[in-house]
């Protein structure tokens, strides 16, 4: 495999359908991106795992939603990692790329640097929220923090709320490509049962944890048997399979499906962006008063404000903020 088809699938998504079991799915290819997300911040290597596999979920659960603007992902837990928070923006044209952006909030003095990162959560909940635009009120579903994984937890969102089975198989890591220098790599593949009636969510709990309602709640008969075979073709990925380079998402699909007659779709450039500005900043700003904005002022008589995204650094004059603003912020 050359190096120019390596490129050509770093940081992309490739939506595919399996129509002979009626599973449709996304392959993920996540490199330079998330090199940049976490190139933002100094993470511990649980943090920065979960914001991984964080992000890795935004994009392809973003990209299955015929989205306007934005779908977001926060997981709040009572542990050492507090929040960790996505956004997937929409392409704003076609052929232009998907932004993703990420960040984390923790107590560094309550990590366990020997416990699994997931276990860093503690108890808590995964939201998700979709935004279709300033004139339509946001969408927000959310699922408990269960299972094993942010996946597990994914999975559980969409039995809840969405009544389809659903399946994340992801993987992630530091890796160092021959002659190359040390960078992320992830990839993952996705599955969902097409949208149909579901025969047994009839909202009396399911036979996940804590009553959840798992895939057996929701398939019956031949659906049931075509997912089980569907789950049971991805679990014999491997990790080098999907992380790549030298395995095509196109290749790994055929490996995988390739009785299930797999049909690929045009794949999905995503690229980092974040959509902070001085004129957000200054909007945010605006509830305060001029007494509010004092304890905000520093010692040089400026107001800082820090994106949390993409780490940029925002100066005012206090004079400019707030709803007693005396002079234009410009």
């Amino acid at each position: 495999m050359s190096l120019g088809s390596q490129i050509a699938w770093d940081d992309t998504i490739l939506p595919f359908q399996l129509d002979d079991c009626d599973v449709r799915g996304r392959v993920l290819r996540l490199d330079g991106v998330l090199d940049q997300v976490l190139s933002q911040h100094d993470y511990p290597p649980a943090i920065e795992a979960l914001v991984a596999e964080a992000a890795m979920l935004t994009a392809m659960i973003g990209q299955t939603i015929k989205l306007r603007w934005k779908l977001s992902l926060q997981i709040r837990g009572k542990g050492a990692a507090r929040l960790i928070a996505t956004d997937y923006y929409a392409p704003e044209a076609e052929g232009e790329p998907a932004r993703i952006r990420a960040y984390a909030s923790y107590d560094a003095e309550r990590l366990d640097p020997t416990g699994p990162a997931y276990d860093q959560i503690g108890p808590g909940f995964l939201a998700v929220l979709i935004h279709q635009g300033d004139d339509m009120q946001p969408y927000t579903g959310m699922t408990p923090i269960a299972g094993n994984s942010l996946a597990d937890c994914a999975e559980a969102y969409f039995a809840q709320s969405e009544q389809l089975p659903t399946r994340f198989s992801l993987t992630f890591g530091r890796s160092t490509l021959p002659g190359g220098t040390e960078g992320w790599r992830a990839g993952g593949v996705m599955l969902q049962h097409m949208p149909k009636a579901s025969p047994y969510a009839t909202g009396e709990g399911g036979s996940g944890e804590d009553g959840l309602l798992a895939a057996p709640d929701l398939l019956d008969g031949d659906d049931a048997e075509n997912w089980t075979r569907a789950n049971v073709l991805l679990d014999t990925v491997e990790e080098l399979e999907l992380i790549g380079p030298t395995v095509q998402p196109t290749e790994l699909l055929m490996r995988l499906f390739h009785e299930e007659t797999p049909r690929v779709f045009d794949s999905q450039p995503v690229a980092f962006g974040c959509t902070c500005s001085a004129d957000k900043v200054v909007e945010s700003l605006s509830i305060y008063s001029a007494k509010d904005l004092t304890h905000m002022t520093t010692d040089e008589g400026i107001v800082t404000a820090d994106c949390q995204f993409c780490g940029a650094h925002y100066e005012f004059d206090p004079k400019t903020l707030g709803f007693e603003a005396k002079d234009d912020a410009s």
